[in-house]
């Protein structure tokens, strides 16, 4: 009951957090923003899209469309790196979970063989556990930047694009119904490849479209129209670098060929074994 209590608070968390996000800082980026963060950054991103869009033929859509893809294909080598050290993360999983169990014990002196034993390991596998979060906090303030660049810069809600008044919802709900996919989509391709789905991956992958869902039915199509794409291109990120049905198969072959050594091993024991004895009747 704790451990379920712990899931939901930190479920509810994210997303109080994204809403909290989504709600802040409305004041509009113009070419009298200052500070390091609107007159800095988000300035520059708002002036990028409106080029972008210019060379599209004043198309506001295409602007977003395209400098969200470009933001993330920048940004791609950091999620490359931590889409790797997942994977050396996931493939020492068995051996970290044995750890455990052999200290299992929660007095002082058990611990502290267990984080040795854990460094050990992490160390043989070229496994840093703090690496995985450094290319996310790189990331996460230009995504951020990117958000708002969109939300913030309010002559981008004037344009049209295909069906769509950028600054309306969308009438036909068909950008949150989008947004609300490909989320899922992305957020089941990253557990897929889990060994065993844990029950806050359960509730991210049924949570987080229901939360994009309802958002983008109340906010700009301007928005919604970045967050189908954002998610978009994170669902085909994850299909070509971190494909789990080609990680479930090298897998599914490793315990194969761990499962043959181990078998070899028994059956050179049990020979090992009879000789001996035969060895032992014949004198």
């Amino acid at each position: 009951m704790k451990k379920k209590f712990k899931k939901w608070l930190s479920l509810s968390f994210v997303f109080s957090l994204m809403l909290f996000l989504t709600a802040c800082s409305n004041k509009p980026i113009t070419e009298h923003s200052t500070g390091l963060w609107d007159g800095g950054i988000v300035l520059n991103f708002s002036r990028a899209i409106l080029w972008l869009s210019k060379t599209f033929g004043h198309s506001y859509g295409m602007g977003i469309i395209v400098f969200t893809i470009i933001v993330r294909i920048i940004i791609l080598p950091l999620m490359i790196y931590q889409l790797r050290t997942m994977r050396k993360t996931q493939k020492i999983a068995p051996q970290l979970k044995a750890l455990q169990k052999k200290y299992s014990s929660h007095d002082t002196e058990t611990m502290e063989k267990l984080r040795t034993a854990q460094q050990k390991l992490y160390s043989e596998a070229g496994v840093n556990p703090l690496a995985g979060c450094l290319p996310l906090l790189v990331q996460l303030p230009i995504l951020w930047a990117l958000y708002q660049s969109i939300w913030r810069t309010h002559i981008l809600r004037t344009g049209q694009f295909l069906w769509l008044r950028l600054g309306s919802r969308d009438p036909y709900l068909l950008l949150p119904i989008l947004a609300a996919v490909f989320t899922f989509f992305s957020v089941w391709l990253s557990t897929k490849s889990q060994m065993q789905m844990n029950g806050m991956s359960k509730m991210m992958m049924i949570g987080m479209p229901i939360f994009i869902f309802f958002a983008a039915l109340n906010i700009p199509s301007a928005l919604s129209l970045y967050w189908v794409v954002t998610n978009a291109f994170s669902a085909v990120q994850i299909l070509i670098f971190q494909n789990p049905w080609k990680i479930r198969k090298e897998r599914s072959v490793r315990q194969r060929k761990h499962k043959a050594h181990e078998r070899k091993i028994r059956k050179a024991i049990r020979r090992a074994t009879r000789s001996k004895h035969n060895h032992k009747n014949r004198h």
